[in-house]
């Protein structure tokens, strides 16, 4: 079927069929159906007649091939014209095979990973019917009070653009059209979602667009510059006016200026919200404003079924925006070869063989090996020896609450626990396990692992937040561990034992009462299905710790928000010229970070040599070599993520103080030495002026390299 077919095919359908195409609902609507879905929002109020469900475009969530397969045939046994359902769903961090949550994987500065990644997670999803997924998600997140935050990769806008870049073609690979088992990728939220105010979800956003621009929009266009087939709206608003609808957001800079001609679509009922919002007065207002802002898709909310049609009939909404919007859909469902074949790759049979297989088990086992950062290791506390008699007590130490939210078709029950992988490694008469609560620990329960720690040589505390406390609708205004858990610290600091702690999170956290208390501390995040097998390798030492943060941990929740491509200020608190008191501080904690961006540490200890830059001027057809070299100088081979960061030291408008331009993961043996080079050349300092014009001023910068954001040198050269 080519566009003239499908202009044939559009213009056979009666103007009901085409406004029917532009909704998306839950499987609880359709017929052959088994499961609802996962509910996000609320699904009252939809008063859809039978007839509407059964012209509607596209469904999300569904639960497997056979599902699938059941809800695609009994729909087109009454859709006039055969035209088939799209599936969707979030398929975030893998489908059945659940892989560490993103701001893990993004901790592995690992781009082939993700990718590879990602590529498994379409394989088992397009299996078991979906089409689309909704991810990568690419907002800039630098609040870790809001839940979402473990959704991204964190707040650094070129590292969000590599990796959405890498979910995309692991999603889409050369083309869904081209490869087997591929799904069309969904960048959201659009746009700067990730600025909610006070880290809260469904909030305002407000900033200018100078700002959006520079640090909130570079990882979206990413996605698309890459293919991304389809664009979701946020919730949030931008410039006063809610995403959804918001024309001069969607239409002119989405659109027209970007050029992005796929399917844009809501998030769930984000189109009826524009009344709460008090941008519409009614659901008649808002299907006007979001068909005239360009949602093609409406997800789970009615106001297309209910009003268009009466739009059009008044001459309020011009009858080609329907158009244009079916024919975004149709275009995408014939790339997806669906009129061809409605079920696409859709197989009960191959879904068995393919789900869960050990080639995906051990991708998942990887991610989670390369995502996990090492924060502290005192007195060489890990790697811990086999022999050891270990007290592994905590709410995680025998949970399988390992794979996080959003973790699509995932089982708890799949996920090897931090025991299990514990006595798989170690000899297991040396290891007692005991878990509790994540909140509420009873007396006897924290007495009882007590005693367990004082019984043993080496105490591994398994800390962290239950998977509800974070992802969408998990915002916390308190980001430290639950006072019970902290408790527990405290008790065990005072027998003097060895003592590591694992952290099973999804956002970074206020560490305060574990990092100072612990010797070890090793952040696992949410590991996935193969979570604690690879966490126990790490701290018995089958593997080498090689994440490093790409979100900063504060010191204090009153730090926030606190990332490392801040501005400086007209007093900034180093300047030596300036009065104690009267400078941008805190009174009570330091500005910076307790953890920053970049940071993590190895088994291995790493060496920088004197960095040079190959000349201190460079013109704008030039590049610019920085060389480095770097030592291991430990006892064992490791993984070093070499960053480089740029400072423009005077702008037109304000620059960060530093901004990570690449880096290189270097694997090297003990008592190895590689030299590094980066190149450097005029599209790297580039940036939006006042005018928001894209370019680079001639002048004076810095080139900074180190291990992390804040260990750096600092070698100047000028563009001239």
């Amino acid at each position: 079927m080519n566009n003239l077919d499908l202009q044939k095919l559009l213009d056979e359908m009666t103007l009901e069929e085409k406004i029917d195409q532009l909704l998306q609902l839950a499987p609880a609507f359709f017929e052959g159906a088994n499961s609802a879905g996962q509910i996000t929002g609320p699904l009252e109020g939809l008063d859809l007649a039978v007839e509407n469900v059964r012209r509607t475009g596209s469904v999300l969530g569904v639960g497997g091939a056979e599902e699938a397969i059941h809800i695609q045939e009994a729909y087109l046994r009454h859709n006039r014209l055969n035209i088939p359902l799209l599936m969707m769903a979030d398929v975030v961090h893998g489908y059945r095979t659940i892989f560490p949550v993103p701001l893990a994987m993004g901790s592995s500065w690992d781009v082939e990973l993700v990718r590879q990644a990602a590529a498994i997670a379409a394989k088992e999803a397009a299996v078991a019917g979906i089409h689309v997924t909704f991810s990568p998600m690419a907002d800039l997140t630098r609040d870790p009070r809001w839940g979402r935050v473990m959704e991204s990769t964190g707040e650094d806008p070129w590292l969000n653009g590599q990796f959405a870049r890498a979910f995309v073609r692991g999603y889409q690979g050369e083309g869904i059209a081209n490869e087997p088992y591929k799904i069309a990728a969904c960048i959201k939220h659009f746009a700067a979602y990730g600025a909610a105010e006070g880290g809260r979800d469904y909030n305002t956003v407000d900033m200018s667009e100078w700002m959006r621009r520079e640090f909130y929009m570079p990882s979206y266009r990413a996605a698309l510059e890459e293919g991304c087939e389809m664009v979701m709206t946020s919730f949030n608003t931008v410039d006063g006016i809610p995403a959804t609808g918001n024309r001069r957001l969607m239409r002119e800079l989405l659109r027209k200026e970007w050029g992005f001609d796929g399917v844009l679509i809501s998030d769930w009922g984000a189109v009826k919200e524009m009344i709460a919002h008090g941008v519409a007065e009614d659901e008649k207002e808002c299907a006007l404003k979001a068909i005239e802002a360009g949602v093609d898709i409406e997800m789970m909310s009615s106001c297309y079924p209910h009003h268009l049609q009466e739009l059009i009939a008044s001459g309020a909404v011009d009858v080609q925006l329907v158009n244009e919007a079916v024919m975004r859909i149709l275009q995408l469902k014939h790339k997806l070869g669906l009129f061809e074949n409605p079920h696409r790759y859709a197989d009960s049979v191959a879904e068995r063989e393919i789900l869960l297989n050990e080639q995906h088990l051990a991708a998942a086992h990887e991610a989670a090996l390369k995502s996990s950062v090492l924060l502290k290791n005192e007195r060489n506390v890990l790697p811990l020896a086999k022999d050891a008699k270990v007290a592994l007590i905590g709410p995680f130490a025998t949970s399988d609450d390992l794979l996080g939210p959003w973790s699509c078709m995932g089982k708890r029950e799949e996920a090897v626990t931090l025991a299990a992988g514990m006595l798989g490694v170690a000899d297991p008469n040396t290891v007692t396990a005991i878990g509790c609560g994540v909140e509420h620990i009873p007396d006897e329960e924290l007495a009882a692992m007590v005693e367990a720690a004082n019984s043993a040589e080496v105490v591994v505390l398994a800390l962290g937040e239950d998977s509800e406390m974070s992802g969408e609708a998990g915002c916390r205004a308190n980001i430290q561990l639950p006072d019970r858990q902290l408790e527990l610290v405290k008790r065990v600091r005072a027998l003097g034992k060895p003592l590591v702690a694992v952290l099973f999170n999804g956002r970074p956290l206020d560490l305060h009462g574990v990092l100072d208390e612990a010797d070890a501390v090793l952040e696992a995040w949410y590991p996935g299905t193969r979570g604690g097998a690879a966490i126990a390798e790490l701290l018995y030492g089958e593997a080498n710790p090689s994440g490093r943060l790409t979100m900063s941990f504060p010191h204090s929740v009153g730090q926030v928000s606190v990332y490392y491509n801040a501005f400086n200020t007209g007093r900034p608190k180093d300047d030596p010229n300036a009065q104690v008191r009267y400078v941008s501080q805190y009174l009570d904690i330091p500005n910076e970070p307790m953890l920053p961006f970049g940071y993590g540490l190895s088994y291995s200890s790493f060496r920088y040599g004197e960095a040079a830059l190959s000349s201190p001027l460079i013109r704008a057809e030039e590049k610019l070599l920085l060389t480095v070299t770097v030592t291991n100088v430990g006892e064992r081979a490791g993984s070093e993520t070499v960053q480089l960061y740029v400072r423009d030291i005077a702008g037109e408008t304000v620059r960060p103080m530093r901004e990570l331009k690449a880096f290189r993961k270097i694997m090297l043996e003990a008592g190895e030495t590689k030299e590094i080079e980066f190149e450097i050349n005029e599209p790297m300092l580039r940036y939006h002026h006042a005018d928001l014009s894209y370019k680079s001023d001639p002048g004076k910068f810095e080139a900074m390299v180190g291990p992390n954001s804040k260990e750096v040198q600092a070698l100047s050269f000028e563009l001239v």
